[in-house]
């Protein structure tokens, strides 16, 4: 008789304690918000400035980190928001957006930090290499941008500093190298 009141009392003390985890684990809960930084813009104003369309499939921290930094002037050897190389630009981005540590030179990108594709290839997100004049290694890039979508790519411009552009502009025909795809 003693265990079975000893049974009893302890399945009385495991429902109540089932019970209690039910009524609180199944109560209304505030759902967790995502903190999004003050300058985070929408896909609708990410498309006025890219010229592309932005849908739920785009990488939406990618456009909004580029976005932070459109208009910063060129600086050969820049990394900061007074000053950034196209190299600099990328490296930054690709560390902020993805977590990726990569070269700091494009050459040395192309060589350590990614797999070569054709331009047919590219997807969001991927590098895309030029050599835009003399100097420099033979066939090695001394440009570097990265490929958003529809043909277009943000970079540093000497001339414009980060900007948009596309492929499909003469120069950047004619001076086109290869993309890359991030190992």
């Amino acid at each position: 008789m003693k265990n079975r009141a000893t049974f009893n009392f302890q399945l009385s003390i495991l429902t109540f304690f089932i019970l209690l985890v039910c009524l609180t684990s199944c109560g209304s809960k505030k759902q967790q918000k995502v903190a999004l930084p003050a300058d985070f813009k929408g896909p609708k104003e990410l498309a006025r400035l890219y010229g592309v369309r932005i849908t739920p499939e785009d990488n939406i921290f990618l456009y909004n980190e580029g976005a932070r930094w459109l208009g910063v002037r060129h600086k050969l050897g820049g990394s900061t928001k007074r000053g950034v190389d196209c190299s600099g630009f990328v490296s930054i981005v690709y560390r902020e957006v993805y977590g990726r540590q990569l070269a700091r030179s494009s050459a040395d990108m192309l060589k350590h930090d990614c797999k070569k594709v054709s331009r047919g290839q590219l997807q969001e997100g991927d590098l895309v290499f030029f050599k835009t004049g003399r100097g420099g290694k033979r066939g090695a890039p001394n440009h570097v941008g990265i490929y958003l979508k529809g043909g277009r790519f943000i970079h540093t411009s000497t001339s414009g500093g980060v900007m948009v552009s596309s492929l499909s502009e003469p120069y950047y025909t004619r001076t086109w190298l290869t993309g890359g795809r991030v190992k």
